[in-house]
């Protein structure tokens, strides 16, 4: 396995639309595979294809696993989800939750989901799956969908907020 690069914002890259899958195989486990192994050691609880440069619509999440600052992931709690071609089919309810994203480290923000979804989905064999969400995976699964579209969580704040942020990024990027 290997550990890929994570995009940063400001880069153009991301906010490129993701392709759908075509090919299901042993590239395609290997990249899911490598996507985990960056993820946990970021860590993060999700990571989208087109974070680490690879416009595909495949998400890895995985909210069971146990970390801190010190110390790497605690590998006994994997619960490792992998999403290809996931589709949204369903929303309810809304809830308010602190987001942060491995494109953008160091920024949290609250950003208003839809508290449950179900999302049909294939696995790397190309198999259709449906799983309903709620909580912290349903705000998982959007976050991460948001970035096969292009979009990052702080596109979904107030115009004000999100420019002002992406402003003062943007010139971080550049120092």
């Amino acid at each position: 396995m290997a550990i890929l690069e994570i995009l940063k914002f400001p880069d153009p890259r991301l906010a490129q639309k993701s392709e759908p899958v075509k090919d299901f195989g042993p590239k395609l486990e290997k990249l899911c595979a490598d996507m985990l192994e960056t993820m946990y050691e970021a860590p993060g609880i999700g990571l989208a294809a087109p974070q680490v440069n690879v416009h595909k619509q495949i998400v890895v999440i995985d909210i069971d696993y146990e970390s801190s600052e010190d110390e790497p992931p605690v590998l006994s709690n994997q619960n490792p989800r992998i999403f290809v071609n996931p589709k949204i089919v369903k929303k309810e309810g809304e809830i308010l939750f602190k987001e942060g994203c491995l494109s953008i480290p160091g920024e949290y923000e609250e950003v208003l989901r839809a508290e449950r979804v179900t999302v049909e989905f294939q696995d790397v064999h190309g198999k259709s799956h449906s799983l309903d969400a709620e909580g912290l995976l349903a705000v998982a699964v959007q976050h991460e969908l948001d970035h096969l579209d292009g979009r990052l969580f702080i596109d979904r704040l107030s115009f004000v907020k999100s420019r002002s942020m992406k402003r003062r990024l943007k010139k971080e990027a550049a120092e």
